[in-house]
């Protein structure tokens, strides 16, 4: 194995002092031309790469800040990934994405990675619904900031859309196209935003005059396609089928949609189905999907910004006041749930 190049190698080839070498790279300005131009052609010549760990660890600054989102294959983390990038690149960061596959275990050993690689700052949508794994990472002293997720308490920032409002806007729809029997494709029922867009669901129907009774909720333990076509396999095995379906995230709301394919079954005919994200694909669907849109990409942006207040005032000395940010999300209507037809 090929031994690194390190900065004696480049100093020795150079027939300069280690220092020199230093200030070429770091402060090129205060040294001559011509020693300048012999440090820079001995740095070519042997293929030398500055060790950037090691100098964030004597500057005590990570040019590194960690994003940890619930699942890399939903592309609503794609693009909340995409918008944490564009904002970490105009401040000359870098950003590590981890996935923690909705597991708790994953999450805290990612976290515990962001810490021995003393990253800037993280960025997290939690896995664990006990809090244990944010206590612990607390203790490090790493700032912070909750996407996806409201904050509890006044401990960190938070970017997330108001998932009951949501809920509500989906299922309002559905009652005001004529349906009085649904469904709920819910996902884990710890996750926050399932139980969320479950509450905003029930405040339509009691809206419409319609009991608890008149959703049907079909869990899942899984966020995927997959699940959503376990899910639509028990949504036809039910005596009194519900004729309109909402589902926690746009994966599962194709995964029902491939169920009812697969069985005869016509949607929006015979059921309407409504999904939450607004994905690319939603809209590219066999019957392209109703769905609500969170703005996945300013997300993302708006935590890391967040994140990069808090980390640059603190080096400034600025007191930093954490703030929870909630937006709002907006009902795309596409024909997976036209109005029911007339009895």
């Amino acid at each position: 194995m090929a031994q690194s190049v390190g900065i004696k190698d480049v100093a020795r080839a150079a027939g300069v002092s280690v220092g020199t070498v230093s200030n070429v790279i770091n402060r090129p300005d205060t040294v001559a031309t011509e020693t300048r131009a012999r440090v820079l052609s001995a740095i070519d010549r042997l293929g030398y790469v500055r060790s950037e760990s090691a100098r964030q660890l004597r500057a005590g600054r990570s040019r590194i800040m960690g994003l940890l989102v619930l699942d890399m294959g939903n592309p609503f983390f794609v693009d909340v990934a995409r918008g944490a990038e564009r904002a970490a690149r105009r401040a000359g960061l870098g950003v590590m994405v981890c996935n923690s596959a909705q597991d708790p275990g994953e999450e805290a050993e990612y976290l515990s990675l962001f810490a021995e690689q003393r990253v800037r700052g993280v960025l997290l949508t939690p896995a664990d619904a006990t809090g244990r794994n944010i206590e612990a990472f607390r203790r490090h002293g790493i700032p912070f900031v909750l996407v996806d997720r409201v904050a509890e308490g006044a401990t960190e920032c938070s970017v997330s859309v108001d998932d009951v409002a949501g809920g509500a806007l989906a299922v309002r729809h559905l009652v005001d196209a004529g349906h009085r029997c649904l469904a709920y494709v819910s996902g884990p029922p710890g996750l926050n935003q399932v139980r969320d867009r479950r509450t905003g669901a029930l405040h339509a129907l009691a809206e419409a005059g319609l009991g608890p009774e008149a959703l049907r909720e079909l869990p899942t333990e899984r966020l995927d396609v997959a699940a959503g076509r376990d899910a639509g396999a028990r949504l036809l095995g039910l005596a009194a089928r519900p004729t309109a379906v909402f589902c926690a995230n746009d994966l599962l709301a194709l995964g029902v949609l491939q169920a009812m394919y697969a069985a005869g079954v016509g949607v929006p005919d015979e059921l309407a189905i409504v999904g939450y994200d607004d994905i690319e694909f939603a809209a590219a669907a066999a019957v392209p999907l109703t769905s609500v849109r969170q703005p996945a990409v300013t997300m993302g942006a708006m935590a890391a910004d967040l994140l990069l207040e808090e980390t640059e005032g603190a080096v400034a000395a600025r007191p930093h006041e954490h703030r929870r940010v909630v937006l709002r999300p907006e009902l795309v209507v596409r024909r997976s749930s036209l109005p029911a037809r007339p009895a």
